[in-house]
């Protein structure tokens, strides 16, 4: 073979090596790119549904710091439906003016709550904790078993503006019901002999959520 035809055959090589390796590179940039998009994609879709820090505004601002931190107000003096009923409840206005009617110390959010009154007018406070509809949840069986309040929402006695604190999914209350199986177990027991003989076992089937 001639000396040109050897260069010619050197360069083209040459040439040929360099294209694959830009090959090579740009399938690796290509398959590197979608599995950090497709890992993104996957835990934004692993977190639809799922509203952990919401913390809207209300159109009073209520502060559970001021009441259930500072003043130690009960959780259940205002939300008593979680002793007997699958929802807490938000408590009527008669309830605030329990206290407040007794109160001398005004302010703007006050007078809003005093106004209501007046006027009769339900409070249109937005909902923070919500479930999906196929989600069975009971707020006195969990308080007749033990549970506090704290455990699934979070410190909200230092909280000016209440927020869901919690993830609230499906593996996060299967978690506090693996762990807390034995310990819930006793308080039942306790519960039981208390007088509350449906006090529930905190069990991992299917049927307990979802029915």
């Amino acid at each position: 073979m001639c000396d040109r035809c050897t260069r010619l055959s050197g360069t083209t090589k040459k040439r040929t090596d360099r294209a694959m390796r830009a090959a090579i590179l740009l399938i690796a940039a290509v398959v590197a790119t979608t599995g950090v998009a497709g890992g993104l994609v996957a835990l934004e879709l692993s977190r639809v549904g799922v509203h952990q820090g919401y913390e809207p505004e209300q159109p009073i601002a209520f502060s559970h710091k001021l009441h259930a931190g500072e003043s130690q107000i009960p959780c259940l003096y205002c939300h008593s439906g979680a002793r007997t009923s699958r929802h807490a409840g938000i408590p009527a206005l008669n309830v605030c003016m329990n206290c407040h009617s007794m109160l001398t110390m005004q302010t703007v959010e006050i007078e809003k709550l005093k106004e209501a009154v007046q006027r009769r007018q339900a409070i249109a406070w937005t909902k923070v904790h919500n479930l999906p509809d196929f989600v069975y949840f009971n707020h006195s069986q969990h308080v007749a078993g033990g549970v506090t309040c704290r455990s699934c929402h979070g410190p909200v006695e230092t909280m000016e503006r209440i927020r869901q604190d919690a993830p609230l999914t499906m593996g996060w209350c299967l978690e506090c019901h693996r762990t807390r199986g034995p310990e819930l177990q006793r308080q039942r027991q306790a519960a039981f002999n208390r007088g509350h003989p449906d006090a529930p076992v905190p069990g991992l089937d299917c049927g307990k959520c979802h029915y």
